[in-house]
C-alpha cells in the first residue's frame, strides 16, 4: 500500500494569455479547447503565441501514498498553478493528470467556504462535496469543532470570522475529513506560532497512521523540513530538483551554487555601513581560504581563513566574530574569537581558525564582524561583512556509529557526543 501511487502528473503544461482575461464568447472559448486537444491528438504541442506563457511547463510528477511533498520555489514558479491543476480548480493546457483518491485543498483563506454560511453549514457542506454521508460528517464534527477552536462562533457566518479563525476552521476540515491527499498552500502564514505548530503535528500524524499523502507550499524552510520528506523546486514552471529538503533548501536558496574559496569585499557587502559606521578606521577587504580548495568541510574539521584588513590608525582590542546562519536567514550559532590583537596602522594579514565541531550537514553563510572591546564587558564594531564565509558541512558517512543526521526533528546543532558506559 505504501508504494500504490497516488498522484501521477505526466507532461503538464499551463497556458495563460497576457492582457487578455475572459475575451470573446463561451463558443470561442469552447472552440480553442477543442483545437488544443485535437492537436495534443496529433502529437503537436501548443505553440508560444505572442502575448502567452507557460505557469507550467513540462512537467512529470509521482507522488505515492503516505507521502509529504513539499513544493517551494520563487513567487510566480507554478507552484499555485500547479496545486490548482491537482484540486480540479482549473484545466491544464496539456498533459494528463491521474488522481487516485478523494482530494482536500485549502489554497487560500476560506477556500471552498460560503460567506452567508455558518461554520457548521460550511463543514457539512465540505464533507458533502468530498462524498461524505451527513452521519459521517456528523461523528467528525466534535474533532473537528475542537481543533479549530471556534466553538463559539460555530453557527456565525463565516463572512464575520477573522482571518485566523477561517484558517483554523478550514484546516480543520481540511485534515479530519475523509480524504486521500490533502493540499495545502502557505495557509498557515496567517495563523500564530502555537496553531502552526499545531497544523504541522496533525499533518505528520496524518501521514504516519492515516497514509494520507501530503502536499504543501510554503516559504517557511523550518516548516518544510518540520513536515516533509521529499520536496521538489520550481522555477520558471519545471521540477528543477527533487529529492531530499535540505537539497531542495539549497537549490532554492542558491547555496550550492556558488561557494568562493576567496572573496573581495566591496560596498555590496555592507548594505547598512552608513548607519553603523560613521568613520572608517579599520577594514576587511578579502577573506581567503587556507585549508582546502572548496568550503566543504565535515563536521569535525576547522575552517583555516585569511583576512586581509587595514586599519587606518593604530587599534588596540581587535577581535572578531563570525555570525552563522541557516539557509532560511535564521541565526543558528556565533562563534567568537578568543583573544583580541593591537594593531599598528596600515595592511594586515589576519590567520582565523573556524571550528565547525557543532553544525550539521547542511548550507550555512557567517558574517564577519571585527570590534574592539571597550574594557567593561560591551563593544565598539568597527567593520562587518554580509556575507563573509559562505560554506557546506557534508554528512561523515563512513564512520563506525554513523547515524544519518535528520535536521527537521534534531535540529541544527549538534552536541559533542554522550558517553556510555555500563555500570
Amino acid at each position: 500500500m505504501k508504494d500504490e501511487v497516488v498522484i501521477q502528473v505526466r507532461g503538464l503544461r499551463k497556458q495563460y494569455r497576457l492582457g487578455k482575461i475572459n475575451a470573446g464568447t463561451l463558443e470561442q472559448a469552447i472552440r480553442e479547447r477543442r483545437e488544443r486537444k485535437k492537436a495534443m491528438r496529433r502529437g503537436e504541442t501548443a505553440g508560444r503565441g505572442e502575448g502567452t506563457f507557460y505557469a507550467l511547463d513540462g512537467i512529470d510528477l509521482t507522488v505515492r501514498r503516505g507521502e509529504s511533498l513539499g513544493i517551494i520555489g520563487r513567487n510566480g514558479a507554478g507552484k499555485s498553478t500547479l496545486l490548482k491543476i491537482l484540486s480540479r480548480i482549473t484545466a491544464p493546457t496539456e498533459g494528463v493528470v491521474d488522481l487516485y483518491g478523494r482530494v482536500s485543498s485549502m489554497l487560500e483563506v476560506g477556500t471552498g467556504f460560503s460567506g452567508d454560511m455558518t461554520g457548521r453549514e460550511n463543514i457539512f457542506m465540505n464533507g458533502a462535496i468530498l462524498g461524505m454521508t451527513r452521519d459521517e460528517i456528523r461523528e467528525k464534527m466534535e474533532d473537528i469543532v475542537r481543533f479549530s477552536g471556534v466553538e463559539d462562533f460555530l453557527d456565525t457566518p463565516v463572512k464575520r470570522y477573522s482571518s485566523g479563525m477561517y484558517v483554523r476552521l478550514g484546516f480543520s476540515v481540511a485534515t479530519h475529513l475523509e480524504s486521500d491527499i490533502v493540499i495545502m498552500d502557505e495557509v498557515l502564514a496567517v495563523g500564530d506560532v502555537d496553531f502552526q505548530k499545531k497544523c504541522i503535528d496533525r499533518l505528520s500524524r496524518s501521514v504516519k497512521e492515516q497514509g494520507k499523502t501530503v502536499l504543501f507550499v510554503s516559504h517557511n524552510m523550518n516548516a518544510v523540513r518540520q513536515l516533509c520528506r521529499r520536496c521538489i523546486v520550481l522555477d520558471r514552471g519545471r521540477i528543477v530538483f527533487d529529492g531530499d529538503v535540505e537539497g531542495a533548501v539549497s537549490t532554492y536558496l542558491g547555496t550550492d551554487r556558488s561557494l568562493p574559496a576567496e572573496v573581495e569585499f566591496g560596498p555590496e557587502y555592507r548594505q547598512d555601513d552608513h548607519l553603523v559606521r560613521p568613520v572608517i578606521r579599520f577594514s576587511i577587504n578579502r577573506m581567503r581560504l587556507i585549508s582546502g580548495d572548496t568550503p566543504v568541510f565535515s563536521c569535525e574539521e576547522e575552517a583555516v581563513l585569511e583576512l586581509a584588513c587595514r586599519a587606518e590608525v593604530p587599534l588596540r582590542g581587535v577581535a572578531f566574530r563570525f555570525e552563522v546562519w541557516y539557509q532560511d536567514h535564521t541565526k543558528a550559532a556565533t562563534a567568537l574569537s578568543g583573544n583580541a590583537l593591537d594593531l599598528e596602522a596600515g595592511e594586515h594579514s589576519i590567520r582565523v581558525v573556524f571550528p565547525l565541531r557543532h553544525l550539521t550537514p547542511g548550507g550555512y553563510r557567517a558574517d564577519i564582524v571585527a570590534f574592539q572591546y571597550d574594557g567593561r564587558g560591551g563593544e565598539y564594531r568597527i567593520d562587518a561583512v554580509y556575507p563573509g564565509f559562505v560554506f557546506q558541512i557534508r554528512p561523515t558517512a563512513g564512520e563506525r556509529y554513523y547515524v544519518e543526521w535528520r535536521g527537521q526533528f534534531w535540529g541544527a546543532v549538534r552536541l559533542d557526543d554522550l558517553t556510555l558506559r555500563l555500570q
